[in-house]
């Protein structure tokens, strides 16, 4: 995961674990009687601190993996957190690999503790990152040979962004934006509000002259009234193929004059549309369902002797 910011993972994991070991971000020493560190009552009840073992994360449904960093940094942190002995992770796979049932993704050689404790925490994170970059494939595979690319969207989980934007990578496709900082992206809100799709992109130029503007269309009208007024990145919002492929096709004629004018189709996308609308001509396809609705990838962690 060396392409995900590690010390964003790093918090992420550590706030996973408070939640499972009930330390809040404001305990200093105890609270309630629950230790800074946090406690597990069953693991740390059952097994000692030295009791050493060895754990398997397997795969127990095909799909493309993502995430599986999170093992190492998960189980330092609770060792850390615990004073137990350290632990150590062979990954077997890559992340982006497409995997197979029964497929050992890791082993894991670390105190009985460490490894229970930080069990759910892996899990949810590398499950959740799997079913983002399996769902992501997908979409690549689709759109193969076509010469469009999968974007995805700002619709993520609540502070997972960085590692569904990562999982999309790693599934094979291409990051939009990271937030609301980065590109300026003119909706149709903002649309309404300005009163109309060119005093909209002046406003923006005007204010942050150095920042990308990319503007979403409902109507061929919007469009090249977007392009006339400098917007070389349009969003064509849920356009029928037909009108998208006219559509396309004006925009191209006019890149003579104007330049390049990178295009998205958006809404209203499924699978089984993908390579069609890609024919359309469009630069990307932005699927939202990449990271709002994709199932997590079934993996677990097993004791081999189990």
């Amino acid at each position: 995961m060396t392409d995900c910011d590690q010390a964003w993972l790093a918090a992420a994991v550590a706030r996973a674990l408070d939640e499972d070991l009930g330390v809040r971000p404001y305990a200093t020493g105890s609270l309630d009687g629950v230790p800074a560190a946090g406690r597990d009552v069953t693991t740390q009840a059952i097994f000692p601190p030295d009791q050493r073992a060895q754990a398997n994360l397997v795969a127990r449904e095909p799909g493309v993996v993502a995430g599986l960093g999170v093992a190492e940094i998960a189980l330092a942190d609770v060792s850390r957190r615990f004073g137990l002995a350290s632990a150590t992770v062979e990954l077997l796979v890559h992340d982006g690999t497409a995997v197979e049932p029964g497929t050992v993704l890791a082993v894991l050689h670390a105190p009985v503790q460490a490894i229970l404790i930080a069990e759910r925490t892996i899990l949810n994170l590398a499950c959740r990152a799997s079913g983002v970059a399996t769902a992501t494939r997908r979409w690549a595979d689709a759109l193969d040979g076509t010469g469009a690319q999968v974007l995805d969207t700002r619709k993520t989980t609540p502070g997972l962004r960085e590692l569904d934007k990562y999982s999309v990578r790693a599934g094979g496709g291409t990051n939009k934006r990271m937030g609301l900082y980065d590109v300026a992206m003119i909706k149709d809100n903002h649309i309404a509000a300005a009163g109309g799709v060119r005093p909209a992109i002046e406003a923006v130029a005007g204010r942050f002259p150095d920042i990308s503007i990319q503007v979403e269309a409902d109507t061929a009208e919007q469009a090249l009234e977007a392009v006339s007024a400098g917007a070389r990145f349009l969003l064509l919002d849920n356009m029928p193929t037909a009108v998208m492929a006219d559509l396309v096709s004006r925009i191209r004629a006019l890149e003579p004059e104007t330049g390049r004018v990178e295009l998205e189709a958006t809404g209203n996308l499924t699978l089984d549309r993908a390579a069609e609308v890609a024919r359309t001509g469009v630069d990307y396809l932005s699927v939202g369902a990449l990271t709002h609705s994709a199932p997590i990838l079934d993996l677990a962690l097993d004791f081999p002797n189990r």
